[in-house]
């Protein structure tokens, strides 16, 4: 049998791989002149070939029709986001005018907010994780805060009910019924950051409207990284970044999805001149008259050199499909817990759930202790070992290594590597510190 830990067994995974060519794509990091193992796409993805000569053509055209470049050529900036929208609508599972490329995440979800958490007396509460991503709770709590009422009562925290701190849907089911009529919104992510739990958005969507909530979703760890069907979810909206999964750049202009029923909504929104309606916008009117669609949420003008990147990355995922990247997906990340289950289980724990219909790229994993050092201590030291020998996850806090094979770049020899630094490091430099 062959051994998954051989040199020989990744080659031969790499070679029958017919995405693997998608890797001389990007900009692959060095370390110490060879290229980097690099599994931080769940944190910042890496730079597409095609991203400068998108960003170059934005600046070329500034340089030398100015303000022109509104209205020349194929990309003219005046409706420059739309180059962006079917491509977009194709990765998420969504209809073109259920989406848009505007502001950042908490920005979006700021602005999803006003107009589906509306609040009462008797149906005051937001339902979300515990633990959740600290932009996503200062978001709910500040909202509702401001709408009157108090976080400590109105802003229910589902804790965990796995032994590794996953939640069984059975239990977030419990809840919404137990707080359903109390609840206006809940708040759900698409992936669990620090467990990479993936969740049914299409049941939890059902759950919260039949106890007569809103729901939407954060999909910061989802978009890109899951095959979606946003809107066969029924959520009511989604927020996303781009810079993680789909690789369009630090600080890169976030995402939006709000359903087709809301499309010609009364429901209150604030209000900005690049959301009134395209066909009478330049009549510079005083009354506001949304665009149909996740249009009608927009404020300002598209940002058009954080939204030249986005093209960069949205032209790959339309080469190959998110169906054939979550497959290859499955296979990168079903590597590496092979390899952890084979060799390393003395060493490491995955947090992540082992169903893989619960789960994206992204394994969380933590240290298990040894004589001299608790968990942490030892997860921190391996992550620092790691690093050092050009294999990069990222830590989060408490004690937990996020390893994410992202499937546009990574390869079966970047998974080999990291775990043959695990146990170069099992075998030495841990019985030594």
């Amino acid at each position: 049998m062959t051994d998954p830990f051989s040199s020989a067994h990744a080659d031969a995974l790499d070679a029958a791989d017919p995405l693997g060519c998608l890797r001389h794509e990007f900009l692959i990091p060095k370390h110490d002149g060879h290229d980097q193992a690099y599994f931080v796409g769940n944190s910042l993805g890496l730079q597409p070939r095609g991203a400068r000569a998108h960003v170059e053509e934005v600046l070329d055209k500034w340089a030398m029709e100015a303000v022109e470049g509104h209205f020349t050529g194929s990309a003219q900036w005046l409706p420059y986001h739309e180059l962006v929208r079917e491509p977009l609508a194709r990765v998420v599972g969504a209809l073109p005018s259920e989406v848009v490329a505007m502001n950042t995440l908490t920005v979006n979800l700021h602005l999803m907010m006003v107009s589906f958490y509306r609040p009462t007396r008797e149906r005051p509460a937001i339902l979300i994780e515990a633990g959740a991503f600290p932009s996503d709770r200062h978001a709910v709590a500040s909202q509702v805060r401001f709408h009157g009422f108090d976080p400590d009562t109105d802003l229910i925290e589902l804790e965990a009910d796995e032994p590794n701190g996953t939640m069984s849907m059975a239990a977030i089911a419990r809840a919404i019924e137990a707080h359903g009529p109390r609840l206006a919104l809940v708040l759900w992510p698409g992936v669990q950051y620090r467990t990479g739990q993936a969740f049914d958005l299409k049941e939890i969507a059902r759950l919260a409207h039949a106890q007569g909530a809103a729901c939407g979703f954060d999909l910061a760890h989802g978009v890109g990284n899951l095959a979606l069907e946003l809107h066969d979810s029924d959520a009511d909206f989604a927020v996303w970044c781009h810079y993680k999964y789909m690789n369009s750049g630090p600080g890169a202009v976030g995402g939006c999805f709000v359903h087709e029923r809301h499309a010609g909504t009364d429901r209150p929104r604030f209000a900005g001149w690049w959301g009134h309606d395209v066909s009478t916008r330049f009549r510079m009117g005083p009354q506001f008259v949304p665009t149909p669609g996740a249009d009608g949420w927009q404020l300002s003008n598209p940002p058009i050199l954080s939204l030249a990147p986005l093209r960069a990355s949205l032209e790959l995922y339309d080469k190959v499909g998110m169906k054939a990247l979550r497959e290859r997906s499955l296979r990168l990340t079903g590597y590496l817990e092979q390899l952890i289950n084979t060799r390393l289980a003395d060493t490491l724990q995955v947090v992540t759930p082992a169903d893989p219909r619960q789960r994206g790229c992204q394994l969380s994993i933590r240290v298990i202790g040894g004589r001299n050092m608790t968990g942490r201590s030892a997860g921190r030291a391996l992550f620092e070992y790691l690093a050092a020998n050009g294999v990069l996850g990222d830590w989060r806090e408490p004690d937990v290594i996020r390893i994410s094979p992202a499937p546009l770049y990574n390869t079966h020899n970047d998974v080999l590597r990291f775990a043959q630094a695990v146990e170069n490091w099992t075998h030495g430099s841990r019985h030594h510190g």
